[in-house]
């Protein structure tokens, strides 16, 4: 049996950085529960993002996400002084009070948040977690022994602010709860729902106030709304004693426990669960490093029940924190990484089922609907990645009960392509390549659109949907073959397009064209697409051309955490990712690194030089990241310049999955040739 994955505790800061608010406040952590809601904050304390709060949690599922709980600041007192545990921005510029300075270290415990602060000999630790399956968190606190017992008494007191707006939106006018003391705390009650509030070895006294002008200074570098109000709706007295926890819970759920110490056990034995799963079901795990053990953890976080009427253990991915839901592209890509990887076949199959109920015209929508909407089925490429999906998924399981079940959709979606589909998608007789894209439309990943500007249409033939339509097809020919039904036809397609995948060669780059076919003919930038040419487990491309590829890809597009988007040496190439949302989307697609790309180059370079330990070391660069921006995930893009400013969603699904992906097939690979050497055998 392999020995557990420890929990890790890698992310850890001490003064330099807790006690310097720039660099505190750009450290960010982040916490779900797997039913949607998430808890988000930073070292300082502070709200520098209209998403931070204590409980942001779906009010109208699946993911109707709105601020319910939003700041908990503490005050520590022993009647005489008071010494703030917390910081604040205000509109204005000024920093009142400024408590970060009294943290002496911070770190992760796992996923769990813990500050350490120390005022002369008093030393208090504070963590913040979610109770796992439930819209509940935890705040704990805990005085630690010293030498010197304190002259006075110490207590907390703990001013807890509310709101209820989306999270996307701004603090409407007239907020006003009705707030019912109970023996054991208080209730919070909006129209649309109740939040208790609970203290542990202390008391909850109702105290409404209006406090307004919080600063959100990374609003503002988005051109966004930089301004936010909250109600405070009581005060908490906690009682603190020498390594006893104290508390306070938050809770839409009807009776939640105060028992902040066994609240605290539950989601430690949760993350011990996580890894203990991992390491029983992918063995490459057990010898994983801390920085991939903290990405196990971290995938946990995406998946998230979505149930459906006749599915009720139906699942999801939420694409990013914070502003991202669930979109069927994403969601493919990410699946095999954060399930397959992590020990969770049976959230994969879930995953794909959820998703083949969605299925329409051959097309898998981009955008999952939310409450009473429609899906939107823009985009080309998710059912393709759907057929890896499945792939992966069946390569590890032998399911056929469930791979028959979905059978026939796979049929219907290649004989969309086949005959056309929505916006242009169609397989082009005379060279069996997928042409794709209207004006106006954007429909592969590269989809930045502002107004009526869509900034890379790629119109034509993509060399990523065409290298995903290959995978597809010789996909289906092993599922086919699985279930014994027919499979000529997708062997004979694939054929072809393999033969006519040669028109993609660029002389003049020694690459791959990004598209062929356009309304201005073909487009030779120098864009990471075409390493899915040769990253994918069926490549259509020859040896001495997949390495060409990876050769010019590394020469020109490979950054420390990921790959460029366009070249630097192209007339619209973007050096950064800033400003407000225009420019913003202007330079999403044209230069800008990102993250999930960097798992498809690792698995690309190995295919050609067959060194696993190199392609390793690429995806150990990753670790350093895992230190700053959203701690222990992987951000969503980074500036195409250096320093590479970490950039977009703090903590990316598909980030976090393709690394993940990546190192556990490499690790995989690495062991198949350990086990040819230990038989006496070889490896070609």
């Amino acid at each position: 049996m392999s020995p557990p994955l420890a929990v890790p505790t890698m992310i850890r800061f001490g003064r330099a950085i807790c006690g310097d608010l720039h660099q505190a406040e750009r450290r960010e952590w982040w916490l779900a529960n797997g039913l949607g809601a998430y808890a988000a904050g930073n070292i300082a304390g502070s709200l520098t993002r209209r998403y931070h709060g204590l409980l942001i949690a779906p009010i109208e599922p699946p993911l109707g996400r709105r601020l319910v709980w939003t700041k908990a600041d503490a005050e520590l007192t022993n009647g005489e002084q008071g010494w703030p545990l917390f910081t604040n921005r205000w509109s204005g510029g000024a920093v009142n009070p400024a408590g970060h300075i009294h943290v002496e270290s911070f770190h992760l415990d796992g996923t769990i948040p813990v500050w350490l602060f120390a005022i002369g000999l008093i030393r208090i630790e504070a963590r913040v977690w979610l109770e796992p399956g439930a819209n509940t968190t935890y705040l704990g606190y805990r005085l630690l022994p010293s030498p010197e017992p304190p002259l006075r008494p110490l207590s907390l007191r703990v001013r807890l602010m509310v709101n209820d707006r989306d999270h996307h939106g701004q603090t409407p006018t007239g907020i006003d709860p009705q707030l019912v003391s109970e023996e054991a705390g208080l209730r919070v009650r909006q129209r649309d729902f109740t939040l208790t509030l609970r203290a542990c070895h202390g008391v909850i006294t109702p105290a409404r106030q209006w406090i307004e002008n919080f600063d959100l200074p990374v609003e503002r570098e988005r051109g966004l709304y930089d301004r936010d109000d909250h109600l405070q709706v009581a005060e908490a007295r906690l009682e603190l004693m020498p390594g006893r926890w104290a508390g306070i819970v938050g809770s839409l759920e009807a009776d939640p426990t105060r028992d902040v110490e066994a609240a605290l056990a539950r989601r430690q034995r949760w993350q011990r669960s996580v890894l203990d799963r991992a390491v029983r079901y992918v063995p490459e795990m057990a010898a994983a490093p801390d920085w991939i053990a903290q990405l196990l953890l971290a995938a946990d976080s995406f998946i998230f029940a979505r149930p459906l009427p006749d599915q009720p253990d139906g699942k999801s991915v939420i694409a990013g924190y914070p502003w991202f839901g669930d979109w069927g592209r994403d969601t493919m890509i990410c699946l095999p990484g954060l399930t397959l990887a992590t020990g969770r076949g049976e959230w994969a199959r879930d995953i794909l089922l959820t998703f083949a109920r969605f299925v329409d015209r051959g097309m898998l929508p981009n955008v999952f609907p939310g409450a009473g909407r429609k899906p939107d089925y823009n985009t080309v490429d998710a059912a393709l990645w759907f057929f890896e999906g499945w792939r992966a998924y069946f390569e590890l399981s032998g399911d056929r009960e469930s791979l028959a079940h979905v059978f026939p959709i796979l049929v219907e979606i290649l004989e969309f392509h086949l005959q056309g589909t929505r916006y242009g998608i169609h397989v082009d007789p005379r060279d069996a390549l997928l042409g794709a894209g209207e004006p106006g439309v954007q429909l592969t990943w590269m989809d930045a659109k502002i107004g009526d500007w869509v900034v890379t249409p790629r119109i034509g033939k993509p060399v990523e949907i065409n290298a995903l339509w290959y995978n597809a097809l010789c996909t289906m020919v092993t599922l086919a073959e699985a279930l014994d039904r027919p499979a000529e036809l997708y062997r004979d397609l694939a054929g072809r397009v393999r033969t006519s995948f040669t028109r993609f060669s660029n002389e003049r780059t020694g690459g791959l064209y990004d598209v062929l076919d356009g309304p201005s003919g073909n487009d030779g930038a120098i864009r990471p697409n075409q390493i899915l040419a040769v990253s994918l487990p069926y490549s259509p491309l020859a040896p001495a051309l997949q390495a060409q590829v990876v050769a010019l890809c590394g020469l020109w597009l490979l950054m420390s955490y990921g790959l460029r988007s366009l070249s630097s040496d192209h007339p619209e190439y973007q050096p950064h990712y800033a400003g407000d949302p225009w420019h913003r989307d202007g330079a999403y697609h044209q230069g800008t690194v990102w993250a999930w790309l960097l798992g498809h180059y690792s698995l690309a370079e190995y295919r050609v030089y067959g060194d696993a330990d190199l392609a390793l070391q690429r995806l150990a660069t990753m670790r350093d990241h895992l230190f700053d921006a959203g701690l222990g995930t992987i951000s969503e893009v980074f500036d195409a310049a250096p320093p590479h400013i970490p950039g977009g969603a703090p903590s990316q699904a598909w980030s976090v999955a393709c690394v993940l992906e990546a190192w556990w097939r490499l690790g995989r690979a690495k062991q198949a040739v350990v086990n040819i050497n230990l038989a006496g055998g070889s490896a070609t």
